[in-house]
């Protein structure tokens, strides 16, 4: 053994904790990648790569991630929702995972990682709030649930909310106001929320 070495076992030892480290360190970074494309989810798209497509009729994007899952070829799927000329909504598998755009039109993602919802305070994604309405009125293109909490919040008898997005109740989106705070359900295309 030479001046200022390790013993072999020694340096056996230390290579195996710092290899065990880099490994440890990798596979941290893999799930923080990998939970960053699975949160990113709704109100994003995946251009390209589509090898099928067809009609949701639930309207319901957990129906294509679960198709997605069920085939062997797909590595990422994108859901698109049901449009205001009374198309049904559609669901893309891809045989690539390609890079997310923005697009309120769609929720999309990559296989196994089912559809992860948006966490808001005050706002309950896939969520309807049947029965206790107040009134109800379409929203106009563009604006949507804020739109709906906003209009709930200046009516002091308006206790919660359900939006409809478009396609789901008809061909506009529609918002309807609770005097009673109903029990939720979950239901693709609504999202809800109780202000007081």
């Amino acid at each position: 053994m030479g001046k200022g070495r390790l013993p072999e076992a020694v340096m056996a030892k230390v290579l195996a904790k710092v290899s065990a480290c880099v490994v440890a360190c990798a596979m941290l970074l893999s799930l923080m990648f990998a939970s960053e494309l699975a949160r990113a989810q709704t109100a994003f798209d995946r251009p390209g790569g589509d090898y099928f497509s067809t009609p949701v009729t639930s309207g319901d994007p957990e129906d294509c991630a679960l198709q997605c899952e069920r085939d062997r070829r797909c590595r990422s799927w994108s859901f698109s929702y049901p449009d205001i000329d009374g198309a049904a909504a559609v669901c893309w598998l891809k045989n690539t995972v390609p890079p997310r755009v923005p697009g309120n039109c769609c929720i999309s993602g990559v296989r196994g990682a089912g559809v992860i919802e948006p966490r808001v305070e005050g706002v309950e994604t896939s969520i309807d709030r049947p029965g206790g309405d107040l009134r109800n009125f379409e929203i106009k293109d563009g604006a949507g649930e804020e739109a709906c909490k906003a209009a709930c919040t200046a009516d002091n008898k308006c206790r919660a909310f359900t939006y409809a997005r478009p396609g789901y109740t008809g061909r506009e989106a529609r918002c309807f106001l609770k005097k009673e705070i109903k029990p939720p359900r979950r239901k693709a295309g609504f999202t809800s929320g109780v202000v007081r």
